[in-house]
C-alpha cells in the first residue's frame, strides 16, 4: 500500500531532521528543497508543491534568527507571513492539510502562569509580530493546523544545548540568565506530537512543548548536570543580556487542547536527558 505523501518546509532545520528521521517508516515524506525553496517566491512553492502533490504540508520554514528579525523587520515579514501566505494557499490548492509551526513569541510574556491556546496574544518583538501573522495566513485555509512551540534544540543544528556543551567544555564559568521562563522542548518529543495532531486533531491552534517550565539558568545546570560539567553556572538578570529582540519574560506554553486529544510530551528534564544520550 502506498504511503500518504507529507512534504515539509524548512527540512533542513532541526525539527526537519526530527521529522525526516522519525516520520519515515510510515509517510513518504518529501523535503521541499530545504533553505534552496524560496518561501517569499509565490511561483517557486506553488510549483514545488504542485510537483509534491502531497496530502498534508507541514510547514516548519521560517526566519528564526530573532534579532535579526528586529533590525531587517521587511525580511521577516517576507518570510514568516508572505511565506506562510505562499506554503498556504499552494497546500489548498492541491487539497493538502496545512500544520503550520508557531513560536510563544506571539505572546507579550507578563502573564503569572503558561499562555494556553486561548490566551490574548501581544508580541513585543518582529519576530513574534510576523510569526503572528504568518499563523493569521495559515489559518485562513480550510482544516489548517497551528502548532505553537517553544525553546527548540534537537540532535543536531545550533541550539542553546549544543552551545552550552561548547562552552562547558571551553570555560570554568558562565553566565546565563535567570529571570526568562519557558518549555525546553526536544524536536523529536515536537515530531512525535505534530504526528498526532495532524492525523486526530480538528483545525486550531495547539501548543506543543515538553512539560514543565524552567528558566535558561535551569536548563544551563541541567545540563551541566547530565554531562558532569564542573563549569560554575551563574546567574544574571535578562536585562544584563543586551540583544537586538526582547524575549517575553514569560514565554511557558500549556495546552488545553492536546490532554482532550490524549496527546501529551514529557517531562523536559526527561527528554534532555534522551538527547544527550544518544
Amino acid at each position: 500500500m502506498a504511503r500518504t505523501k507529507v512534504a515539509i518546509t524548512g527540512s533542513t532545520g532541526q525539527l526537519g531532521e526530527s521529522i525526516l528521521r522519525l516520520w519515515g517508516e510510515r509517510w513518504d515524506v518529501i523535503p521541499l528543497g530545504g533553505q534552496s525553496l524560496d518561501l517569499t517566491s509565490w511561483s517557486a512553492v506553488r510549483n514545488a508543491i504542485a510537483q509534491a502533490q502531497p496530502r498534508i504540508v507541514v510547514h516548519a520554514g521560517a526566519a528564526t534568527n530573532v534579532d535579526r528579525c528586529e533590525t531587517e523587520p521587511e525580511w521577516a515579514f517576507q518570510i514568516n507571513a508572505l511565506g506562510t501566505r505562499n506554503v498556504a494557499q499552494a497546500a489548498a490548492s492541491v487539497d493538502a492539510r496545512l500544520v503550520a509551526v508557531s513560536t510563544n513569541y506571539v505572546f507579550e510574556g507578563t502573564k503569572d502562569a503558561p499562555y494556553h491556546e486561548f490566551d490574548a496574544t501581544g508580541p513585543i518583538s518582529v519576530y513574534g509580530a510576523s510569526k503572528l501573522a504568518g499563523e493569521r495566513e495559515a489559518l485562513a485555509v480550510p482544516d489548517s493546523v497551528v502548532v505553537r512551540t517553544a525553546w527548540l534544540y534537537g540532535r543536531t543544528g545550533r541550539n542553546f544545548v549544543a552551545t552550552m556543551r561548547r562552552l562547558m567544555s571551553e570555560r570554568d564559568t558562565l553566565t546565563v540568565v535567570d529571570d526568562q521562563f519557558g518549555n525546553p522542548t526536544f524536536t523529536d518529543d515536537l515530531a512525535t506530537a505534530i504526528e498526532a495532531i495532524m492525523v486526530n486533531a480538528p483545525s486550531g491552534i495547539y501548543h506543543a512543548v515538553n512539560c514543565g517550565t524552567a528558566s535558561w539558568f535551569d536548563w544551563a545546570n541541567e545540563i551541566a548536570a547530565l554531562t558532569s560539567a564542573r563549569t560554575d553556572v551563574r546567574p544574571i538578570a535578562g536585562s544584563e543580556y543586551r540583544r537586538e529582540a526582547t524575549p517575553p519574560t514569560n514565554g511557558a506554553l500549556t495546552s488545553l487542547a492536546l490532554p482532550t486529544l490524549g496527546i501529551a510530551l514529557p517531562d523536559w528534564r526527561d527528554a534532555l536527558r534522551r538527547c544527550i544520550s544518544t
